[in-house]
């Protein structure tokens, strides 16, 4: 018989150690995680044999703790415009961590400004945060497959399953409120939560959360998709391309010519059919590459895969997509940079009150601006033929055009929109609550309150013409954004004034 849940079977003991090296402290993360892993890992394998476990098999998170006694910030002259790296004020300040093998220069560069701006030491330890047993596995383990129905039932008893109590978005939403006594919070996902959306992410894009670039394209037509993989492959054949590699779904590499393939590449194999929304990544060494995802049409798809991209923490993220055009004036095919967005998707509505304004990010707006003119080779008064910045209403209903007494039209017009989708308002709404930089560029691809209307076949001829312009401009404001440098990106405009301390 298995001995009682109440007695924990435990990994080695590992002590809280304080460091000022950041590298060191990243280094015992990773070791505290790492034998916590192990351990659960050799657990199950022991469970599935049908072996008796010594116990409740449990490992833990490891945390960084910091403490401060001022609100001095020892860096401020040096990095005067930087809007996170420093605690908000005295106290004591701590999160959980997750996979160190992924985040290792996330949290190397979290680490570093921590210490720069409060000059004292780093506690990593290991918390009272359990490790679910279904974060442990790895990529391609799928070992609980072979075990009955009675004993699956009995995996609750001998190991921590997923708690979506210790999994919500109270800390970015503003709403969360330490207990007398706790440390408040240095980053906006706990571990769990961040575990959570890895997998996730694997499930709706199917492509593993390793390939995710810091720079994310969204798109709600699969042309833009396919003129993406072509752009990939063709990265690919050139030697000098500044992409090492191209990944699409079930985990498929490209790798760029003139290197050679890499221990895991073997393992990717295209899928039978296409995840819920696909994605498909062109990999620089730095991670500041390109990520594309086909969100699909509406709200719900948009909130669902930005709630979980958000924990890779993107530099930026852009929706690119085809809108109604509300305005006489506008001619199929104009561009849309939206710099408002009327929120009547309503997916964010408990998250994010609809009194929060969402602000246009003056460096996203310039990138996506200047992108527009230097593929349409179009500047100055002239590139108003051919782009319209204006408010974008974003709607959960598809068929507005159909409710009584012309509600939604008064409303688009009493708002100065000039555009709609189902999925922009969304995105820029939750990178705003996620404080992650984001932009929307859209296409006017029909008019339907005046009487232009998309047709099968028209629409098909639009769409492959214009794509491949859009997509392009969208490219190159992410090749822009990136010259200009990280720093000036990420805007004060996202942050509270009681903020994290990560990024």
């Amino acid at each position: 018989m298995m001995k009682n849940r109440a007695m924990p079977y435990l990994p080695d003991y590992i002590a809280p150690a304080h460091f000022t090296d950041p590298a060191l402290a990243l280094a015992q993360v990773q070791r505290i995680y790492d034998s916590g892993v192990a351990h659960l890992r050799v657990a199950m394998h022991d469970f599935v044999a049908g072996e008796t476990l010594a116990g409740h098999a449990r490992a833990c998170y490891p945390y960084v703790r910091v403490q401060t006694d001022t609100v001095v910030r020892f860096n401020a002259a040096d990095r005067p415009s930087l809007s996170y790296g420093f605690v908000a004020g005295p106290g004591r300040f701590e999160t959980t961590l997750t996979r160190p093998d992924l985040f290792s220069d996330y949290y190397l560069e979290q680490f570093e400004l921590l210490l720069a701006s409060h000059q004292g030491e780093l506690e990593i330890g290991t918390s009272t945060q359990p490790i679910p047993l279904h974060f442990s596995f790895a990529e391609n383990e799928h070992i609980e497959g072979g075990l009955d129905a009675e004993r699956r039932l009995l995996m609750h008893d001998m190991f921590d399953l997923p708690d979506l109590s210790a999994m919500d978005d109270g800390i970015a939403n503003g709403t969360y409120e330490p207990k007398p006594g706790e440390p408040q919070p240095l980053a906006l996902f706990t571990a769990p939560r961040v575990d959570y959306s890895l997998h996730r992410l694997r499930h709706y894009t199917g492509t593993a959360p390793e390939h995710f670039q810091n720079f994310v394209l969204f798109t709600n037509y699969q042309f833009y998709i396919d003129e993406f993989v072509r752009l990939g492959h063709e990265a690919m054949s050139d030697p000098n391309s500044e992409y090492i590699a191209f990944v699409e779904p079930g985990n498929v590499i490209t790798r760029r010519k003139g290197l050679p393939a890499e221990e895991g590449d073997e393992l990717g194999k295209a899928l039978p059919r296409l995840p819920q929304m696909p994605g498909y990544h062109l990999i620089r060494a730095d991670h500041s590459g390109i990520t594309m995802v086909n969100i699909g049409v509406g709200p719900a798809n948009a909130k669902t895969i930005t709630d979980h991209i958000a924990v890779l923490r993107p530099h930026a993220w852009i929706m690119l997509g085809h809108c109604a055009g509300l305005r006489n004036s506008q001619q199929l095919g104009d561009y849309v940079l939206a710099h408002g967005y009327v929120r009547e998707d309503h997916v964010l509505d408990e998250d994010l009150p609809l009194w929060v304004p969402i602000p246009a990010l003056a460096e996203i707006q310039v990138a996506l601006e200047t992108a527009v003119s230097d593929v349409t080779e179009i500047s100055g008064p002239e590139l108003k033929r051919i782009m319209r910045t204006g408010t974008v209403a974003s709607t959960d209903n598809r068929n507005w055009e159909l409710l009584p007494d012309n509600r939604p039209q008064r409303r688009f017009s009493q708002s100065r929109a000039v555009a709609l989708d189902m999925e922009s308002a969304t995105i820029a709404a939750n990178g705003f609550r996620f404080r992650v930089p984001y932009g929307t560029l859209l296409c006017v691809s029909d008019k339907p309150l005046h009487g232009e209307i998309k047709l099968p076949g028209m629409a098909n001829h639009f769409y492959r013409e214009r794509v491949d312009q859009h997509l392009r401009i969208g490219i190159r404001a992410i090749e822009l954004l990136r010259e200009q440098g990280l720093q000036r990106l990420h805007s004060r405009k996202l942050r509270s004034f009681a903020e994290v301390a990560f990024q």
